[in-house]
């Protein structure tokens, strides 16, 4: 009978220690699900957050895209494309300071982030600070799989023809050319422009010519080149016809000025 009591009591024993780990490792289970849970939600706040302010940016609304903004960098400090975003938000609202601080910071946090190198490479172009801005897009287009790098040789070839340094500037407008078969009417002048710059007329005139075949109505950039190459073949008359293009579309432009300068200097 004693034998059959001690039995029982390791049994109730057993089973004691048995629900109480089994109680431990269910709260462990429970705790590590709760955090996990806690950093999903975490990140989706930060994406809705970061979408929500990228729809107001696409929209020109500042003060929403700001405070959407500032929810995300909360949940995240060392997100590079909450950086990102708050940049272009400085830059539009003309903070430039801090919209290069935020670039800067989206750049330090995920060098291989090349959108924000393409639009901090743009940022510097409007600031006029063409060797900084072809110091970033030159990094930019090493990143064979990014969708936009066709971009960011355009704007490399922008930077370098600002820098004067036109054969940098055919390279790489010439490798933007071939990477699509749909070229906009402002690469092809581009292209006209830097090999009328090169001395390569005939080339220039070519592009010139697609370009004209592209648009309805001629930029005043393209008027006055078109009367550059018109004086390289020495066309008096189209000369001509582009100088009243300009005084009739564009009177006060510096591209009028220029002509005046050029052609009727003395006249």
């Amino acid at each position: 009978m004693k034998t059959d009591n001690n039995k029982t009591l390791v049994n109730i024993r057993s089973v004691i220690v048995y629900t109480v780990l089994s109680l431990s490792l269910l709260g462990c289970v429970t705790t590590e699900t709760g955090m996990f849970t806690e950093k999903t939600d975490d990140r989706k706040a930060l994406e809705y957050s970061v979408q929500l302010a990228k729809r107001y940016i696409s929209e020109r609304k500042w003060e929403q895209a700001k405070r959407h903004l500032k929810t995300a960098l909360d949940l995240d400090e060392d997100s590079a494309e909450v950086h990102e975003a708050l940049a272009l938000v400085f830059q539009n609202t003309g903070e430039f300071e801090r919209a290069e601080k935020h670039f800067k910071e989206s750049i330090d946090l995920d060098g291989g982030l090349s959108r924000a190198r393409l639009n901090y490479g743009s940022f510097l172009f409007t600031m006029q600070r063409y060797d900084e801005a072809a110091e970033q897009l030159e990094v930019v287009v090493k990143d064979t799989l990014y969708e936009r790098r066709q971009t960011a040789y355009i704007n490399l070839g922008r930077s370098y023809y600002s820098l004067q340094r036109y054969e940098d500037a055919e390279k790489s407008f010439r490798t933007a050319y071939l990477m699509s078969d749909r070229h906009s009417s402002a690469l092809i002048l581009q292209m006209a422009d830097v090999y009328y710059r090169l001395e390569q007329y005939a080339l220039s005139q070519r592009y010139y010519d697609h370009y004209g075949s592209k648009v309805s109505s001629k930029s005043a950039i393209a008027l006055l080149l078109g009367a550059r190459l018109a004086k390289q073949f020495d066309d008096k008359n189209a000369i001509s016809s582009y100088g009243l293009a300009l005084k009739n579309l564009y009177p006060r432009s510096q591209q009028y000025l220029d002509y005046k300068q050029e052609f009727m200097h003395g006249s």
